[in-house]
């Protein structure tokens, strides 16, 4: 159909024919090299070119103080039988309280009551929000900088050796750590925090691990705690991280609880160098990925994760220029 428009068209003025080739040109040359500010592919683009054209929003971070630290002390070690032993560091005296069997359902509409009803920033108040529903509960109090060590354990009057098939209906610990003095309620924006622990049982071997870490916030807020990922400067060493076996029993575990997120979550590493220049310091976090593996000189070229390539949609620094200065300085 186009050939016969261009034989007509030849036949009816051969001027008007070459004027209307040479503009069709002009047009396509400008749609490929970009003179029209739209898009097109970057392979055609050089790398000052993609950098000026980079849309990814950068997001405005306010720096807050959480005062709650909660590590699982040899997780290899817990089960629903044997116990658990948590480890705390808090910048305040605080209170642990340990719900076992603690019902998934209840858990999250008292998060949300934390947001339009009242705070939740005391043990009472998240058993007014769960309504009690929980097999048992242990509290503790745990004073500052202590770092203490605190084993919990079901009664074996409960005589509980598991919470049942996936997907269950109740969680095996919820841990929630809240300030002990009011007054320290007013200093902080954080205050309290909720984690949600598996523990192996008799039907669930998953490894034991914090599944989910809440920060409650007093303005009625609540963030769900992600870690950040960084590259590896070594190699790991077979020791320390499970067998492809191993990690594919797990996966499939995460699969059947509906916890995998279509990827198992790598292990968190600690290199600081930027993984496209090896020279300076990473200091850029992109998301939703999470990889910590940029510069500032190099996170203006990237639209993609050069770590798993997934396209970035907002990125926020570590921390700022003057924070950045003030380290340079204390090296030298």
């Amino acid at each position: 159909m186009a050939a016969v428009f261009l034989v007509t068209l030849y036949e009816y003025s051969p001027l008007f024919y070459i004027a209307v080739v040479f503009t069709c040109f002009i047009v396509t040359t400008g749609l490929v090299l970009g003179w029209f500010g739209w898009d097109v592919p970057v392979i055609l683009r050089n790398s000052e070119e993609t950098q000026f054209s980079t849309r990814v929003f950068k997001k405005q971070m306010r720096q807050v103080k959480n005062p709650f630290g909660l590590e699982i002390t040899n997780p290899s070690t817990a089960s629903v039988t044997t116990g658990i032993t948590l480890t705390t560091d808090c910048l305040e005296d605080s209170r642990l309280t340990c719900y076992w069997g603690c019902s998934v359902q209840k858990l999250y509409e008292a998060l949300q009551k934390h947001v339009y009803c009242f705070r939740i920033s005391t043990p009472q108040a998240l058993e007014d929000a769960l309504y009690s529903e929980y097999l048992h509960q242990e509290q503790y109090f745990i004073k500052k900088d202590s770092k203490e060590e605190i084993y919990c354990q079901l009664p074996r009057d409960t005589q509980i050796e598991d919470f049942g098939t996936v997907p269950r209906s109740r969680y095996p610990l919820v841990a929630l750590l809240t300030l002990a003095d009011e007054d320290d309620r007013e200093i902080y924006d954080i205050i309290s925090m909720v984690s949600v622990i598996h523990i192996p049982d008799k039907t669930y071997k998953l490894s034991c691990r914090i599944l989910y870490q809440y920060l409650l916030l007093a303005q009625g807020q609540f963030h769900d705690l992600k870690q950040l990922f960084m590259s590896a400067n070594n190699n790991p060493t077979p020791s320390s991280h499970p067998s492809p076996e191993e990690q594919r029993a797990e996966r499939t575990w995460l699969e059947k609880a509906g916890l995998c997120e279509g990827e198992t979550e790598p292990l968190e590493e600690s290199s600081k160098d930027c993984v496209v220049c090896q020279n300076g310091s990473v200091n850029w976090v992109l998301l939703p990925c999470r990889h910590a593996c940029l510069c500032n000189g190099c996170v203006g070229y990237f639209q993609q994760c050069p770590m798993c390539r997934q396209f970035v949609q907002e990125s926020f620094a570590l921390c700022s220029q003057k924070e950045q200065d003030k380290d340079r300085l204390k090296t030298l």
